[in-house]
Formats: structure tokens, sequence, C-alpha cells
């Protein structure tokens, strides 16, 4: 419906997404008042059930009021033009159809919170009481403190009267109309404001300026604000410059008065006024980077372009150092150059750090970066700086793929095999991958997909002709591949010639790469200082009691940690059971490992990078900065150090836990591990000097380790293929999983073989397993029961499958006996 065809006579009616997981949208009526102004993809406030008011984005405009309801009408229109396109609307349909999922679980995750207006309980007096005689003498005090303030939240009502529960008299006082409560609403997002200074504008001229300054030659304080007001802008630009002022920063921070700044300003010399400004600065690095690229960078390039062509999906397979982020800016220019959009997706916020300081330096503040570290208002920074046409390519994490881009020309999917593209929870447990494939189809883009170490189904689509493919397998520059070496553990535990978890091999080699004063990686996929503690006498161990799964010790913060439910722990003095004192670690962490190395070498600095060290802001800029700056020698860390990181001086790589990776129990647990072996490998020797691997396994004939050392992707990617066509997995079909939850186990239990069996019943033995426990059979005190389907994809018609499971799963919950279990459904799982 188009603005021109509303009419002030006809009633118009709003279906609205609402940010709840309910799988439809929501009529509400349209006031008159509004009718000309509302748009598809504005948001609006509105109320949903009793007290409840939230932010909805309008999906349809329309004249048909509701069947079912009576609709409410809408409370507030906050957006005269919409912040949220049409091609964004019709992803959160695909999404959710997709995923099986509420399209307003889409919008919750899509949407920052900063553009979701807030509601807040507040009370008032009611102006209309006129009967005192009905209160007690504390509903008489409240109500002088209420008169007093205007208006109050229950918070600061609790303050005011001095007690912890004051339900029970604010409940008496509505129940006497003697208070109103109301619903003040607020848009959470605040733009950053800057104060600034400026002289009046009878100033500006040179021999006034000159006649102030010697007028001020008895107040000497505020004589030296205004020359430091012109060191900033010179007499000779006043008349140019004086409008923008300076940062009033300037005078506040040094060492001038702040009495005398007041003085100024009261005597209508200095003038102070506010901007709105960037919370990301605007300024433009002083010697823009300038790409010039190899003759192997170029010819890929070059044969990326003449595959988009013919396709609109390329993957680009290049190893490990050669250069594919050359190749990106190379392309990214070209689609900027050309008037479009483009995307560019990392799988880290780790990654962002390094890459970001690069594409700032080609690309200046047409650049915006988008990951979940930022604030609430910084992320509405860069999406209103999308939608006012501020930014023109964005560089971000899976998050960015819901950003208001409407004009794609390219969408970059850099490591795209990274489990990290994937939500797991909440819902929608969506890959960014295969939506930003989507998105860069509906807008008319080209996807380039890019790995060192591609999924199984991207090589698969590629082998098969469905998308381009463009290999590099030379590194940038002089740069070569690392030696990668397999130290046989089982040999140095019989020859005693480890040094706690570390072999002679690695230790020596530490001590070598020290003395040469080159820098070392060392990684360990699991944080903490050990798995769990064990008691010596009567076998104890430390376990969660929410979760099937012992508890971490972690030295630094001195607890135990559940890493499933968040549950901590004092580190207990002797065992809970027997109360033996002798306690110990089983296993190792990064933690653990970062101490043995301060011990083993004590001259050493040592840095660790997991999730334990990186929860703050710029948390990963400050260690990555440190280590490419030379300040740390060691840099211990989990699977973050794998993703595209590129540093100068390291040399060598240790690799702990090989083992435990490849024989994990999931069907994807070769094609992690290959990946995760190779990446981490790839950290070592990116320039002149070439680097060494050390693979430390109980297994050093393991046929996946062998074709980790040799860099075989093509023998692994052959043999992995084969396996996953005779058992039946992606990318020959689609997998979707299904986890049953509750407090009870035979509850849980009972379900699980109820829905199971209904599956069955319509889809077959072959492609419905289960239903079994769980991994983690319990997390957060619930049980969990899980089913796996498959589905052919060119035999069967899965969108109707998928309708069906939905239907199941909806008799399920209408069933008396299994209404309260919850069911969570994982389309395309990793």
């Amino acid at each position: 419906m188009t603005e021109d065809t509303f009419s002030t006579e006809t009633t118009y009616f709003a279906d609205v997404i609402l940010p709840v997981p309910i799988p439809r949208m929501f009529t509400y009526r349209v006031p008159r008042h509004f009718a000309a102004d509302i748009k598809i993809g504005a948001r609006v406030i509105v109320q949903f059930g009793r007290n409840r008011v939230v932010t909805a984005l309008v999906g349809k405009i329309h004249t048909k009021p509701p069947e079912k309801y009576q609709a409410k009408y809408i409370l507030e229109l906050l957006d005269i033009d919409p912040l949220v396109t049409p091609s964004q609307l019709w992803l959160f349909e695909w999404i959710a159809e997709y995923y099986m999922c509420c399209i307003g679980e889409v919008m919750n995750v899509a949407v920052p919170s900063g553009l979701k207006v807030s509601s807040q309980s507040r009370m008032q007096l009611n102006p209309d009481f006129d009967h005192p005689e009905l209160l007690e003498e504390k509903e008489i005090e409240f109500l002088e403190i209420l008169k007093t303030h205007t208006s109050l939240t229950y918070d600061d009502a609790i303050k005011f009267v001095g007690a912890t529960n004051i339900n029970p008299m604010i409940k008496s006082l509505i129940g006497k109309h003697a208070i109103i409560m109301y619903e003040e609403v607020k848009e959470k997002y605040k733009p950053k404001i800057a104060k600034k200074l400026r002289l009046k504008r009878v100033y500006e001229g040179s021999e006034e300026v000159f006649n102030l300054i010697d007028s001020l030659t008895k107040s000497p304080k505020q004589q030296t604000i205004i020359m430091e007001y012109l060191k900033n802008i010179p007499v000779n630009e006043l008349r140019e410059r004086n409008n923008l002022g300076v940062d009033k920063s300037i005078f506040t921070q040094g060492e001038t008065s702040d009495s005398a700044l007041s003085t100024l300003i009261d005597k209508g010399i200095l003038e102070q006024f506010e901007v709105i400004v960037s919370r990301f600065g605007d300024e433009v690095p002083e010697e823009p980077l300038k790409i010039t690229l190899t003759d192997a960078q170029q010819a890929a390039s070059d044969e990326i372009m003449q595959n988009f062509s013919e396709r609109d999906i390329v993957l680009l397979h290049g190893i490990t150092g050669s250069g594919k982020t050359e190749i990106y800016i190379d392309l990214i220019q070209k689609v900027l150059d050309g008037g479009s959009q483009v995307l560019y997706l990392l799988p880290e916020i780790a990654l962002t750090t390094q890459i970001v300081v690069r594409l700032k330096r080609v690309f200046g503040d047409k650049m915006g970066v988008y990951h979940s570290k930022f604030s609430d208002n910084e992320r509405v920074e860069v999406w209103r700086g999308i939608v006012e046409g501020r930014y023109q390519f964005v560089v971000g994490v899976r998050s960015a793929i819901f950003l208001p881009m409407d004009n794609l020309g390219l969408v970059i999917i850099d490591e795209e095999h990274e489990t990290s593209y994937k939500q797991f929870d909440p819902a929608p447990r969506y890959h960014a991958r295969d939506v930003g494939i989507m998105l860069g189809l509906k807008q008319g883009a080209k996807i380039l997909l890019g790995s060192a170490t591609p999924s199984i189904e991207s090589y698969y689509q590629a082998q098969t002709g469905k998308y381009g493919l463009v290999t590099i397998n030379k590194r940038y520059g002089e740069a070569q591949l690392p030696d990668i070496t397999l130290v046989d553990l089982k040999a140095e535990r019989k020859a005693k010639t480890m040094k706690n978890d570390f072999s002679s091999v690695l230790y020596n080699q530490i001590q070598q790469n020290l003395a040469n004063k080159e820098q070392t990686i060392i990684f360990q996929n699991r944080r903490g200082y050990s798995p769990y503690l064990n008691c010596q006498e009567c076998n104890w161990v430390s376990e969660c009691q929410q979760c099937a799964v012992s508890l971490t010790y972690h030295m630094h913060s001195t607890e135990l940690r559940c890493h499933y439910c968040g549950h901590k722990e004092e580190i207990p003095k002797a065992c809970p059971v027997c109360g033996s004192g002798k306690l110990r670690t089983i296993g190792f962490g990064t933690e653990k490992l970062e101490e043995d190395l301060k011990a083993m070498f004590d001259t050493a600095r040592v840095t660790r990078m997991d999730l334990d060290t990186t929860r703050t802001k710029n948390a990963y800029q400050n260690i990555i900065s440190e280590f490419e700056q030379g300040g740390t020698d060691i840099l211990v860390g989990t699977q973050m150090i794998s993703k595209g990181l590129d540093f100068d001086q390291v040399s060598l790589v240790g690799i702990f836990d090989a083992d435990r990776m490849i024989h994990f129990p999931d069907f994807r647990a070769a094609e992690r591990a290959f990946q995760m072996l190779t990446q981490v490998s790839g950290r070592a020797g990116r320039r002149a000097k070439k680097g060494l691997v050390l693979i430390q396994t109980n297994d050093t004939q393991q046929a996946l380790l062998q074709k980790v050392v040799v860099n075989d992707y093509i023998g692994y990617y052959t043999h992995e293929i084969s396996e996953r066509e005779s058992y039946f997995y992606p990318p020959f079909t689609r997998v979707i999983s299904i986890t049953l939850k509750h407090e009870e186990q035979e509850k849980a239990e009972k379900a699980a073989h109820w829905l199971a069996e209904k599956l069955l019943e319509k889809l077959g033995k072959a492609r419905v397993l289960g239903p079994e426990k769980s991994l983690i059979e319990r997390i957060r005190n619930k049980f969990l029961f899980d089913i796996m389907i498959k589905l052919e994809k060119d035999k069967l018609n899965i969108k109707a499958a998928k309708v069906f499971l939905r239907e199941m799963i909806d008799a399920l919950h209408q069933t008396k006996e299994h209404k309260e279990v919850d069911v969570v459904v994982d389309v395309d799982a990793v």
C-alpha cells in the first residue's frame, strides 16, 4: 500500500512483528493521525498483553480487521523513515521458515536492543483522589513524597520508603484509587554528545580579539584560556572556523582554571554548545594503504571475476598465508567504485582486530565495523550510518548479516568453514554463511566464500559445478608453508623425557626460539587450569550439580566453574566425601599451560588468549597488539588463535590434544580436526623464514594427521566425502537435530520416544535416528534426549517434511503428559 492510497476516511490496520516467540504477526489498528506516515519496516510501540509495552516492526498495512480478537491501537510511531528495509523483512521471514523458529525470535536477534524501546512502570498521584480518611499513616507519608517528586519508579519508591517490600502498600494505594500506575516509554539509543566552546561572533576580527586579550591583562587565568583557544583556531582563521568551536575537554583536562572558564562563559565571551558526534571518530589515516597484488593474487582476482560472469557464488580455496585478504580488498574496491555496498563477514571478533586496522587504512570512513563487543549505542550508530548512506562497506561477525543493506554488490564470507558462523542459542539457530548466500542472491549480489580448509559442503558444491572454484597454492611473497612434525608422546613418556605436559622436542624448540628472539604460539582448545579436581583417596570428582559435567578448575579466579551453565564454586580445602586433603588436578587447559611456561621459562613473556582473558571490549585488541609489537614471546590460546591472524615473527607453533579433537563422537569431528590443525599450523612462518609446527600425539600413524603434515586437503576431502555418502550425511542430506528437555528424566525420555515414533511412521527408520541421551545428558538441571533426522536433498520435499515436524511438535505440546517438555529444533546442525 503506497502513501498516496491512504484515505482519512478509511480505517487501517498493521500486521506487526513482535519480539516474542510466537509464530505469527499480530494485527493492530492504526490511529488516524499516523495513517499518512506509517510505512512497512517502521518501528512502532504497541501494548502486548495487559501491561507489557514492546517495540514492534510493521510487516504489512491493510484494511482488514482481525476476526478472532479486537485490535488494539498502535501507541506510537517511532520512524517516519523506516529503519528496516523490505529485503530485511524478507530475510526475517526466510530465516523463520527455514530454521523452524518464530519471526519474532529473528527480530529479537536482528535488531539491536538500542533500537528497541523499553518501558518502565511509574506511579503518580491520582488527581481525582479525595478520600484521605481511607489511608494508613505510612500511605499518607508516601503520598507526600509523591507530591514532591511528581512520579516515581518502583526502585525510587523503595529508596524513599526505606523498605525492601513495598508491594502490599502499592497494591493498597491502587485499590483505593490514590495512585495511578503507568508505563513511561523511552528509546534506549542515546547519541554521543560533545560539549564545545567558541568565541562570541563579535570577537572574530583580528583587532577585536587582540583588544579582548589586552582587556584580560588583569585576569591572567582567563587570558590563558583565550590564548589556548587561539592555539587551536589561529586568529587569521577565526571567521572561517570559529563557528565549529573546539572541544571543551581541551580546557577541562589541562591546567587551566575551571572557575576562569566559567567566568568567560558567564561574561558571554565564550559560548558553550553541544554537537552529536560519532562514537568511532572520523579520522582518516594520514597515509592510506595502497594494495598491490602479486602475480598469483592478480590471477586469482581475475579468475574470480571471470567466474562471477557465469555464477553468483565462488569458493576461493587459498592455502594459509596466500594473501586472500589483499584479493578481497581488490574486489571490494571495484564494487564500491561501481556504487554498490559490500558486506564482509568474519567468524570471530579476534579476527576483526587485525583486519579492521588494515581495511581502515584502505577505505577510511566509508567502512563500518559491527560486532557483539560493541555497546548498544555503537551498534545503533552503525545501523543508522548504513540507513543514512555513511557506510557503503561493513565488516562484521555473524550478526552483521542483519544490517539494513539493500544495495549489495558483494558478500564476502571469510573462513567460511568456521562453526562460529552458526548461532547455537537462543533461536534462531541460523548459519551466517548460508543466510549470507540467500541475502546476496536476493539482492543480486555476488558471493565469495574464502578458506584454506573449506567445509565439505562448500567444496562439494564447487566440485559439482554449482559454485565457481578458484585455488591459490602459493604463499604470499617469499613465505613457505611450515614444516609439520608429529611428536610421539608414548615414546616420550616411556623415555621419561616429558616436562609437565610438554615433550622434550617442544620444550627444546621453545628454548631455541626464545634464544633467537622469535615468537611461539601454543594451542590448546580447552580453557581453564584443569578439566577437574580428583581425590586420590576416594576418587571423588568435582561435578556440576546442574549439569552432567565436571567443574573446570580456574586457578586465576580460584574457583571451580561449569562451562555450560556458568555455576561457580569455591575450591574445597578437603575432599567433601572422605575429608582427605589429597586433591589433585587432572588434565590441563590454557591456564595451566600458561603457568607451566612461566615456570619453565622464567624470563619469557607469556600471554594467554581465551574466553576468560578476552571478556572486555578491548581485550582482543590489546593482546594482539602486544604480540604484534613483540611485547609477548609466547602466546597460549584456544581456537581463537587459529582464525586468520597474521604475525611476522611466529616461527613455532605447538599443538596439544590433537587426538581428543579427532576422536570426538560427532560425524564432523574429522573435518573440524583437519581444519583446526591446518589453520593453527598456518600461523607459523608467514614471512621469509620457514616455520615449524609440532603436533603432540599418541598415534603418529593416524591417517588424518598424516594428511595434515603434507597439507593434503584434496586427499582428506576425497576420503571424507566418500564416508559421508556411505553413511548418508551432509552434503547428501539435510540434518535436523531435535533436543527434548525436562527436569525429570523420565518425562524427557517418554516425550522423546513419543515424538520419534510419530516421525518414524511418516519418515521411516533410515531418516530418523534416536532418541538417545545427549552427549552431555543434563544441563541446567534439565535432562536432554536427542533425535536426528536426515533428509535427502534430491528425493524428498524438505519443506513439507519441516511442516510435518512442526505439526508433530505442536501435537506433542497439546498432550497433557508432554506439554511441559521443551523442544529445541536445530536445522543444519553443526
